[in-house]
């Protein structure tokens, strides 16, 4: 039997691997991970993926949104990754969204975030508002997976997780993303860093509180961010995904069951919308 926060109906024999312990961690602590999903040549070949959709994002007005003082976000086309469909198809990355999320889970964003040298700690936060599902029912309603492109130090602003935090309503928060910042010390109190190597993956809740800190390093740390919905979700509506005829007529159909995205002759490049009012302004 599934853990009781899976999506009705779902047992282990329905999923390609048992995630029981990855849903009742994102259940209780918000976040959970695979070491060693993939190749570190294959996260080598996804972050020059990175590296290049952000020199064309950077190239044009409003392709790379900041997160904060030297940190970037950018969305973009599953044909702008080598190893989109090895991302999306890989058993551990479909089981855990089936569980969670039900068998009619959808794919709706693609991008990255880079923190390089100089970015600064930024303000705890939530990803958007909590839901009426994850308010009222303890429910969640959608996951992002996180991939890094380089092997994580201290020294390189690594991600900080406060634990158990996506249950909390977040009516009192600025924008119901933003804690107010005489509040910060409970979340530093639950606030765990987490260090990936090439080839893990994480999936979390975006509402569970986080952060990204202070890049002591000269390098960047580019992680790459796989969005998902449960159908009662809406996050699609904040960004735009599209293919291309041939690329979508090449897609195993279970992953083209869960693209809900255009399909077009010509992709445009993705103006960002998913903007977080107040990242901007960093911990200064």
């Amino acid at each position: 039997m599934m853990t009781a926060h899976a999506y009705p109906g779902i047992t282990p024999n329905a999923l390609d691997v048992d995630v029981t312990d990855d849903v009742d961690r994102l259940y209780t602590d918000g976040i959970t991970a695979r070491k060693g999903a993939f190749t570190t040549a294959w996260a080598d070949e996804m972050r020059e993926d990175i590296e290049t959709a952000f020199e064309e994002a950077r190239s044009r007005q409003d392709g790379a949104v900041g997160r904060g003082p030297n940190r970037y976000y950018v969305e973009i086309h599953p044909e702008q990754m080598r190893g989109f469909v090895d991302l999306v198809d890989h058993p551990w990355v479909r089981s855990v969204a089936t569980a969670v999320l039900g068998p009619e889970y959808k794919i709706v964003e693609l991008g990255f975030d880079i923190p390089f040298a100089g970015a600064v700690n930024q303000p705890w936060h939530r990803d958007f508002p909590s839901p009426e599902e994850t308010r009222t029912e303890k429910r969640l309603t959608s996951l992002a997976f996180n991939l890094t492109g380089v092997d994580t130090g201290e020294d390189m602003g690594p991600f900080e997780v406060a634990l158990g935090t996506q249950f909390e309503t977040g009516e009192d928060f600025k924008h119901e993303m933003f804690p107010a910042r005489e509040t910060f010390g409970r979340y530093e109190e639950r606030a765990v860093r987490k260090y990936p190597q090439r080839g893990d993956i994480s999936a979390r809740s975006a509402l569970t509180i986080h952060r990204g800190t202070i890049n002591h390093s000269q390098a960047s740390r580019p992680v790459l961010v796989l969005g998902m919905d449960g159908p009662e979700a809406d996050n699609a509506e904040q960004h735009d995904l599209a293919v291309t005829r041939g690329y979508w007529e090449a897609l195993p159909e279970r992953v083209r069951a869960h693209l809900d995205c255009p399909v077009v002759d010509e992709l445009t490049p993705i103006t960002q919308k998913h903007t977080i009012e107040g990242l901007v302004m960093g911990d200064a």
